[in-house]
């Protein structure tokens, strides 16, 4: 942020103020203050102070001579809040903070319990007894911050705060397991002591990283409430004025991709620790390699959407925002499990008779998520095709589809097909209109023609067999989808609705490919692997 786009036409000092904030926000939290440049110019310097004033606070509790931080935090605290009662600042960063608490009138008892609560952590080690002590230091290291900033985004419901400071907390935990090994080797350690108890677990044992059974089953206690969190506070999403909800999907995802990494490794992570999410929002950590078979090609019919939303009393078109986050954790997971070629159901042929209203709401979602997107998957060399019709499409989707489509076109490190008003009987229709004309011109003889001919005039030519479908929320059909290429796919049926599935969901599928004999119409069981596609590049 510049001076000169202060919404807030305040004094040079104030605005080198919200400067600072912005510096300091981008310098230590680097993912939040890329998830705020989708939001509003007037409310991202505001939301900036509050999270920069934040960074500091936890920067003055964690940083220099232990002796000296608790008389720093204390004053800090004490300065800060004689500051806001008199509604002015000389300090080059709080000046600012001051500032957006006064203008937006946020809650001065929840900025104490947020100094009380860093202060009380700066005193004296970590000692959480059970899953209610880790809480109250969730809520009040983390979620205050979250329902402190909640007024900024202008909140629609008396909801809102409730379920933006869960989403604090989620993100609290990805914290804890991220510097877990740095904070276990300094003699703290943030894990309920009586989830250790249980298991026959001391400190030691989650330094050692033994013994991996119990470890496992440690973590997996953490990751139910992790998830659990994560599902309670999803809403909160829809919960802002449009123009801000942006922000808070970009913040549910990331959650969400550090809950997958973490689902991923396990107890390596009490050892490892969780590798920092870049600006786009994933780490670059590759899958354990014990998976066993992973499939080349893995196809998903992600149904369940609205299903998801109506359990939740919400709209369908959360349901399809929690559907974009759901899809983005899938191309996230299939990098690191070493997955070359996935194909998602975005949109059938067959889905134009939902209403207009929702319709229009789908493709702007679609429009916004993609251009959001584009560079995410670029940064990770993933290439996007479209297949599907191109004459139907709303103009701003099909322009944000062809930019991505070129954009990403030389990438090789992950083939990622969008099937949008996609039916597999017109896509065949097409392909025999094509090789008909080609006939009538004696360009092709009829007897002539093979599979390969019609494999390249298909909506996407070159696209692989595919090795595995995965279709969610219970049902148990192909729904018209890839009939040529899943010709000798394995199908996996998932129960859960798609905004749930996750990276755990995927490996249980993959494993149970990976256990299927697939022999190909032959009589000697081979191993899960796909046959030489009949299409040519």
């Amino acid at each position: 942020m510049s001076s000169t786009e202060a919404p807030f036409g305040g004094t040079p000092e104030l605005c080198e103020s919200y400067e600072a904030c912005a510096r300091e926000t981008r310098r230590f939290w680097l993912p939040l203050w890329t998830a705020g440049e989708v939001l509003p110019a007037a409310v991202r310097p505001h939301l900036r102070a509050v999270h920069g004033f934040a960074v500091r606070t936890d920067r003055i509790a964690d940083e220099g001579a232990p002796a000296e931080r608790a008389g720093r935090i204390a004053r800090w605290r004490a300065d800060t809040l004689a500051e806001v009662r008199s509604g002015r600042s000389d300090h080059p960063l709080r000046r600012a903070f001051v500032d957006t608490v006064r203008r937006w009138d946020l809650d001065r008892a929840v900025l104490a319990e947020f100094l009380d609560a860093i202060q009380a952590d700066c005193v004296r080690p970590p000692a959480f007894d059970t899953f209610a002590d880790q809480r109250r230091y969730l809520r009040g290291v983390s979620g205050t911050v979250f329902e402190l900033s909640t007024p900024l985004l202008e909140p629609r419901g008396p909801e809102a705060s409730r379920l933006a400071s869960l989403l604090g907390e989620a993100g609290q935990l990805a914290d804890i397991f991220e510097d877990l090994p740095i904070d276990l080797a300094a003699g703290r350690c943030y894990l309920p002591g009586s989830d250790l108890r249980r298991l026959g677990l001391d400190v030691a044992d989650l330094r050692r990283g033994e013994p991996r059974e119990a470890l496992d089953a440690l973590v997996g206690v953490q990751l139910d409430r992790w998830r659990e969190l994560l599902e309670q506070a999803a809403p909160a999403a829809g919960m802002v004025a449009p123009a801000n909800q942006p922000f808070l999907h970009t913040l549910l995802l990331g959650a969400q991709l550090h809950f997958d990494e973490v689902t991923l490794l396990r107890a390596r992570v009490l050892v490892d620790g969780l590798e920092p999410l870049t600006p786009t929002g994933t780490a670059r950590r590759q899958a354990p390699r014990e998976l066993g078979p992973v499939p080349d090609h893995v196809a998903v019919i992600m149904d369940g959407n609205r299903r998801w939303a109506e359990l939740r009393g919400l709209s369908a078109v959360e349901g399809h925002h929690a559907g974009e986050r759901a899809a983005m954790r899938l191309v996230n997971a299939a990098l690191r499990l070493g997955i070359r070629h996935l194909s998602v159901y975005a949109f059938s042929t067959e889905n134009w008779d939902r209403s207009g209203e929702e319709l229009a709401a789908l493709f702007d979602s679609m429009a916004d998520g993609i251009t959001r997107g584009v560079e995410w998957l670029h940064e990770l060399g993933v290439r996007v095709r479209w297949c599907g019709r191109r004459d139907r499409i709303d103009p701003s989707l099909a322009a944000a589809l062809a930019v991505v489509e070129s954009m990403t076109s030389d990438n090789d490190v992950l083939s990622l097909t969008l099937c949008l008003d996609y039916g597999g009987r017109d896509e065949l229709v097409t392909a025999a209109r094509a090789l008909a004309a080609e006939a009538a011109a004696g360009t092709l003889r009829p007897e002539d023609i093979g599979p390969a001919d019609i494999a390249r005039n298909l909506y996407a030519p070159g696209l692989p067999d595919v090795d595995l479908l995965i279709r969610t929320s219970g049902e148990q059909r192909i729904s018209n989808f890839l009939p040529w290429q899943l010709a000798y796919a394995e199908f996996v049926f998932q129960p859960v609705p798609w905004p749930d599935f996750g990276l755990r969901h995927l490996l249980d599928a993959v494993a149970e490919y990976a256990g299927r004999q697939r022999r190909f119409g032959g009589g000697v069981p081979g191993p899960a692997r796909a046959p030489e596609p009949a299409q040519a590049e």
